[in-house]
């Protein structure tokens, strides 16, 4: 192949021309489907050179932009030799925008006086694509594929090189400064285009840092998309290669990915120096003039002194490299493929042929909140958010199920008779451009090898899978409630959301609360605050009852305590199921439960009493809406269909998105009632109509005569649509509506005498007081 004259400096960087380039990577990111996360506090952004792993072409010119955003550092890369071979429109976009051929021959003093004056250096230490992401060998080593030799290989330690030798140019910067030779300053003044001396000091002084950082997608795909179609119309002589690349990176350009960027602790490159690398770097340093002088170390020595160095620098190389290389895959976003796919290869090492569907679910779910506990695993979000986990125990889960079609698609896995049995492709060799294709689930587990801890966390949620504990799974179940509010409350806490934010007043605690006493009498309250309310409603209530011996669960009905705008997109249905994530983990603890449900919490109660589970004794209900004192509330429906149509015609919120509220006690509920929310309730008590025939479990019902919101006829509409032959109704004196809270007219004591009698019942088989009349609830 014909040699390329490179001129002896290169090109610098045209700042202009960068500029530009940024603002249109901006413009394109916005029309992409990937997301970009970049995972990295200020300080490790004060890095020197950024390596990375590297999976997909388009990733190689991402983490320059970024930086550029963040920082507004400048940053340099490397390219290969073949793309500037040529004198055209790429190559000579290239030279401008800080991109440097691998093969120049003074490529790392370039770089070096580059990182002096204040450039960023990326670089990615695998040298290539591994696409099959496997970097440990059988000896549990790191290594990678060569393409070129067909073979295994150890990374390169250019970063470390490079690194050392920018160390080995300040040392002699500093030398000049400690001897005062102004000659030998101003010389490095004038080489390194300072302005003044006091900036080539602070150069001088400035530690160099390595900085690892991983570049993880989520997830892998193999199906057709946009691009691939594109490029087959103008040509029928795709090779596999470009095959493979246009369907795997096409997917993750065009489709929902997240990309995420995410930076270690930065590796000082003299961090394996010992006393005598310091002594003959000291030495050294006098003859040290420019920054060719650093990196002829190794290939021409000039005396004794600067062989002996350069033999220190090759030995300290390697071992930063095992560092860094270490760091940067560690630092792996663990996903749910990761955990299936681990488990998976793990059950095949193990000789297994299957396992079973439920076990499968279930043990990813405990494997997941044991990881969640370990603060050296970085967990993808979605593994953060219950939302995109918990139904996992349920054996539903939709990002699991895309993995599992994917892995269907690709004849990895087969499922019949509730259990997913391995194929024999699984453990087939794939070429190195096919494996993305063929087999995702190998580079899944090739991603995840480097962290034992994920095989070793898996291993153990395998093994006590058989043995577990009610309680604990309910331990974890309620944990889930915990985190899904403190990720709904970062959700909800950004700028956007901060107009509806400054109207209003709740600081209460919003927690779900779990109480269990010294001595258990055996039976379970489950309590459901109301709308706009949060479990701290009824958390001074839920104190009183554990203090008698019931085991109390205050739910969090979902959207909640956190702000107004986390109700505008939910349904009845999603406040349904945290009522029933809260009956899931009370059983755990108790073998009968009681509902006591507040304003909408008990239009839920009634729900799930609806289902006439058999561990269900009893329902109180209070204050259950049906009729409203406010007539208005009967355009809600129009209003919120009239939101939805503005929406969906423009970016606009809506006529009205949310009207105002008052409400009794400001501390705990919201002041922005979303219409969504009004209609949604509009929507369960239409649907509870429908159920209240149905319903067998003894009911209390209590409302207050003077309510200011809810009509109080509701209570007798919906007494007379009960089917419970056991079903009281009682009405308190009051004219407010949180009779509840506040213990108006004597409001716990009649739930007390009610609690009473199902006890009785429960224990001496004794029948319950009989059921009034509609005529005496009326009198």
């Amino acid at each position: 192949m014909k040699s390329v004259d490179y001129p002896e400096n290169w090109y610098d960087i045209d700042t202009a021309l960068y500029i530009r380039s940024v603002k249109l990577f901006r413009a394109v990111k916005n029309l992409l489907s990937v997301k970009f996360e970049l995972f990295a506090d200020n300080q490790v952004l004060q890095g020197d050179i950024f390596l990375f792993n590297h999976f997909s072409r388009f990733e190689t010119f991402i983490p320059q932009f970024l930086f550029f955003e963040q920082t507004g550092a400048y940053s340099c890369s490397i390219a290969s030799g073949e793309f500037f071979k040529e004198d055209n429109v790429l190559s000579n976009y290239l030279k401008h925008v800080g991109v440097f051929p691998h093969d120049h021959p003074r490529l790392f003093a370039i770089l070096a006086g580059q990182i002096l004056r204040g450039r960023k250096v990326i670089i990615f230490p695998e040298g290539g694509m591994v696409k099959d992401r496997r970097v440990i060998d059988k000896k549990g080593e790191y290594s990678i594929y060569s393409r070129m030799t067909g073979l295994r290989r150890k990374h390169h330690t250019g970063p470390a090189v490079l690194g050392q030798g920018v160390e080995a140019l300040k040392s002699a910067i500093r030398h000049a400064f400690k001897t005062k030779d102004k000659e030998r300053l101003l010389h490095w003044q004038s080489l390194l285009e300072f302005d003044s001396l006091d900036q080539l000091m602070a150069t001088a002084l400035k530690p160099t840092l390595i900085v690892p950082a991983n570049i993880t997608f989520y997830p892998i795909r193999n199906s057709e998309n946009l691009l691939f179609k594109s490029v087959e119309l103008f040509s029928d002589t795709m090779s596999l290669r470009q095959t493979e690349e246009l369907l795997i990176e096409g997917n993750i350009l065009l489709k929902d990915t997240d990309m995420d960027i995410r930076m270690g602790e930065p590796v000082n490159p003299c961090c394996v120096w010992d006393w005598r690398t310091h002594w003959i770097m000291g030495k050294t340093a006098p003859d040290i003039r420019d920054p060719d002088d650093a990196f002829n170390l190794t290939s021409a020595p000039r005396n004794w002194k600067e062989r002996l160095l350069g033999y220190l620098f090759v030995k300290n190389a390697s071992c930063s490299r095992n560092q860094y290389m270490k760091a940067i895959y560690a630092n792996v976003t663990v996903n749910l493929s990761h955990l299936a796919s681990t488990l998976i290869m793990s059950n095949i090492g193990a000789g297994l042929k299957h396992i079973e569907k439920c076990r499968f679910y279930t043990v990813l779910y405990i494997a997941i909140k044991n990881l969640q506990k370990n603060p050296d695993i970085h967990l993808h979000r979605s593994l953060l958010n219950p939302d995109d986990y918990s139904d996992l125990i349920h054996c539903v889960n939709d990002r699991f199920e895309h993995f599992i079609c994917i892995a269907k698609d690709a004849q990895l896995i087969a499922e019949q008779d509730e259990c997913y049995h391995f194929l024999p492709k699984l453990c087939e060799d794939h070429d190195f451009d096919q494996i993305r294709l063929e087999n995702p689930i190998a580079v899944y587990h090739n991603e995840a090898a480097p962290l034992s801890i994920v095989r070793d966390t898996l291993s153990a949620a395998d093994q006590a899978y058989s043995k577990i504990d009610p309680e604990q799974l309910a331990a974890w179940h309620f944990d889930d409630e915990l985190i899904a509010l403190a990720y709904e409350q970062q959700t909800f806490s950004t700028l956007q959301n901060g107009t509806i934010k400054q109207h209003e007043s709740a600081i209460a605690d919003p927690s779900p609360f779990l109480m269990k006493p010294a001595r258990t009498n055996g039976i379970g309250i489950l309590l459901i605050h109301g709308l706009l309310a949060s479990p701290a409603e009824l958390r001074d209530y839920g104190r009183t009852l554990a203090r008698q011996g019931f085991t109390v669960l205050g739910i969090r009905l979902k959207g909640h305590g956190t702000s107004p705008n986390a109700l505008r997109d939910l349904s009845y249905e999603q406040w349904f199921d945290s009522v029933n994530k809260g009956f899931t983990i009370l059983k755990a603890h108790c073998g009968k439960i009681v509902l006591i449900g507040f304003s909408t919490g008990g239009a839920l109660a009634l729900k799930l009493a609806a289902e006439n589970r058999q561990e269900i004794a009893g329902v109180v209900a209070v204050s259950v809406p049906v009729k409203f004192m406010n007539p208005s509330f009967m355009l809600v429906s129009l209003l919120h269909n009239t939101n939805s149509l503005v929406r969906w015609l423009s970016s606009f919120e809506g006529v009205k998105p949310f009207i105002d509220n008052t409400p009794e006690h400001p501390d705990i509920n919201y002041c922005n009632t979303p219409i969504r929310a009004l209609f949604e309730l509009r929507r369960l008590i239409q649907h509870l109509d429908e159920l209240l025939p149905g319903i067998e479990t003894p009911t209390l019902l209590l409302y207050a005569n003077r309510d200011p919101i809810v009509a109080p006829e509701s209570a007798e509409i919906v007494f007379a649509r009960l089917g419970a032959t056991r079903k009281y109704l009682h009405s308190i004196d009051a004219d407010r509506h949180g009779i509840l809270m506040e213990n108006i007219g004597e409001t716990w004591s009649m739930i007390d005498d009610f609690l009473s009698s199902l006890q009785q019942t429960e224990d001496t088989g004794y029948p319950m007081p009989q059921a009034i009349t509609e005529e005496e609830a009326a009198s």
